[in-house]
């Protein structure tokens, strides 16, 4: 009977411990010495730096793991999606904090030259106040979203605990999703990544659109319910030269 073996092993001893070089991970070689010399560290990081808003790419080396620990077995897949997680999670949270404390700040003092007053910031803090969670755990899913969504509603100071609901549910959902598949199905899944990030994109872009639409016909009841919840002033804050 043959024996089965897992996606991307091969036979002998000394086999089994090489980097996969041209038939695995081809797309992502780069990466592979950087993860093979780092490890779950290296996952961690940038996947951290790419939710507080650096253009690094998080998502690959993330699907680079998966595929690497698939084929190598010299990391184990739990711990990357642990260091996948913890990433996201803490990512997330930091670019919130930004958000909230110069963001914030940011559109206060300047959002008049893009037409932003204070109503319309207000309206803004009501719409993450409902469905801020939303934008948190769909953005996960989506490129350029996934970057600036902490920072977009720590700025619209959404409050922490829904903020932070939506942020560990979001990262453990697109972590577990991205880490499986990439482990089961190994290079296959990076054909469909494309697609369906375009297709992401462009869902978003329509979205993004509808509720512009909806704000401008409802800016004048938004901004009543906005009031009603957030009457007076807005709070000030003054950041540290």
């Amino acid at each position: 009977m043959r024996e089965s073996r897992p996606y991307g092993s091969v036979r002998g001893a000394r086999d089994e411990t090489r980097v996969p070089t041209a038939t695995h991970l081809s797309w992502s070689r780069p990466i592979t010495a950087l993860i093979s010399a780092y490890g779950i560290w290296l996952i961690a990081g940038m996947i951290a730096l790419e939710c507080i808003g650096i253009p690094v790419p998080g998502e690959t080396v993330l699907v680079a793991s998966a595929i690497y620990t698939a084929t190598t077995h010299h990391l184990n897949i739990w711990s990357v999606i642990a260091a996948g997680i913890a990433g996201a999670i803490v990512g997330n949270m930091v670019a919130f904090a930004i958000g909230r404390r110069y963001g914030y700040w940011l559109l206060l003092r300047y959002g008049s030259y893009l037409r932003l007053d204070e109503s319309r910031i207000k309206i803004g803090q009501y719409l993450f106040l409902r469905y801020g969670s939303r934008v948190v755990f769909f953005a996960r899913f989506v490129p350029v979203l996934r970057s600036i969504a902490g920072v977009l509603a720590g700025a619209n100071r959404m409050p922490w605990r829904n903020f932070m609901i939506a942020n560990v549910a979001g990262a453990v959902c697109w972590v577990g999703i991205d880490c499986f598949g990439a482990y089961l199905f190994g290079e296959e899944i990076s054909r469909l990544a494309a697609p369906v990030a375009i297709a992401l994109a462009l869902l978003i872009v329509l979205v993004l659109v509808a509720a512009g639409v909806f704000i401008a016909r409802h800016q004048q009841q938004l901004a009543a319910e906005a009031e009603r919840v957030f009457p007076g002033p807005l709070p000030q804050v003054r950041v540290r030269r």
